[in-house]
């Protein structure tokens, strides 16, 4: 009898064990090269993402670019050598993608773009691309200072990242408006490479060329920790951003709301940090029967104003 039930024990063991096995060789490993985490935004995303691979058993491994192509391609070349199921890319720079995403096509390693695009003439070197309409964002932020200001404005422009698509996309739709509207003029534009640090340092140097900022009307900022940044130096420059100055940005970070209800800003363009669940779900639909998304999943974009800025701020700041 004791020999029987230790047979029946080592049994069900060895079935644990293969059972175990199957679902390791089950599991889909995924890596993901990230631009950094220059951003409140940009760590949303990162936590969000690592929550939705969780959520289906997904074994998520995160490389962060500190901002740099290089380190992505090397993350990218070194995701391919380890033969991972997928590679999601958050490229920092929309350029310079073919030759490693060619690698990828060849290793038969599906890529899907997250929350910005590359310029290619060859899509079929990456699976879909789950992004907001950055042009969208940057036009209807526009729209509202138009309305706002009945189309008279002196803007200045913190831009994001040099050759990054949604810095490109936002200053596009933002021009158009700027177009439509010969009274509203932008009298300065520089990068402040998407971070609140630089986003302070070029808007000081905004106030002082601009009389002080007296002739600076509002404030259109790429995203919202660039923002934050040029809220600051408006405040340490002795005026009242809000007010003094209108300040215009885009992404729906938790600081934004607190300052639109502290009446230091105006208006936000969400982006969701969600790009990963839409991926997670478009490649496992293709991993099982071949299924091919849409080349572009496009997630909503959403305008905020201070009348909900602290339900809005309640909702997120747990999340940042």
């Amino acid at each position: 009898m004791k020999a029987r039930h230790l047979l029946t024990t080592i049994g069900m063991a060895a079935l644990m064990l293969s059972s175990g096995a199957a679902y390791a060789q089950n599991k889909m490993t995924i890596g993901f090269s990230q631009v950094g985490s220059e951003s409140g935004w940009r760590a949303a995303e990162t936590k969000v993402s690592k929550i939705e691979a969780e959520k289906r058993g997904v074994d998520l491994k995160i490389s962060d670019a500190q901002q740099k192509q290089e380190n992505q391609i090397r993350a990218v070349r070194s995701f391919i050598a380890q033969g991972v199921d997928a590679i999601f890319i958050a490229p920092v720079v929309s350029t310079g993608w073919d030759a490693v995403l060619k690698e990828a096509k060849d290793a038969k390693i599906p890529v899907v773009l997250l929350d910005r695009s590359i310029d290619t003439k060859d899509e079929s070197l990456y699976l879909t691309a789950v992004t907001s309409d950055t042009v969208y964002e940057g036009k209807v932020a526009g729209e509202w200072l138009a309305k706002e200001t009945g189309g008279k404005c002196n803007v200045v422009e913190l831009q994001g990242t040099v050759g990054s698509s949604p810095a490109i996309n936002r200053k596009k739709g933002f021009d158009q408006v700027v177009a439509a509207n010969p009274g509203m003029k932008i009298v300065r534009t520089q990068s402040g490479d998407f971070t609140r640090t630089k986003g302070k340092e070029v808007m000081e140097s905004f106030i002082k060329a601009e009389g002080g900022g007296k002739n600076i009307c509002a404030v259109y900022a790429h995203n919202d920790d660039m923002a934050i940044g040029a809220i600051q130096a408006i405040k340490e420059a002795g005026l009242k951003p809000g007010k003094d100055i209108k300040i215009v940005s885009i992404d729906g970070v938790p600081d934004i709301f607190k300052a639109m209800s502290d009446g230091e800003a105006n208006v936000t363009v969400e982006l969701t940090p969600n790009m990963a669940g839409p991926a997670l779900d478009a490649l496992a639909a293709f991993k099982k029967d071949g299924t091919a998304p849409k080349k572009w999943i496009q997630t909503e974009s959403k305008v905020f104003t201070p009348e909900t800025a602290k339900a809005e701020y309640d909702k997120r700041k747990d999340l940042y």
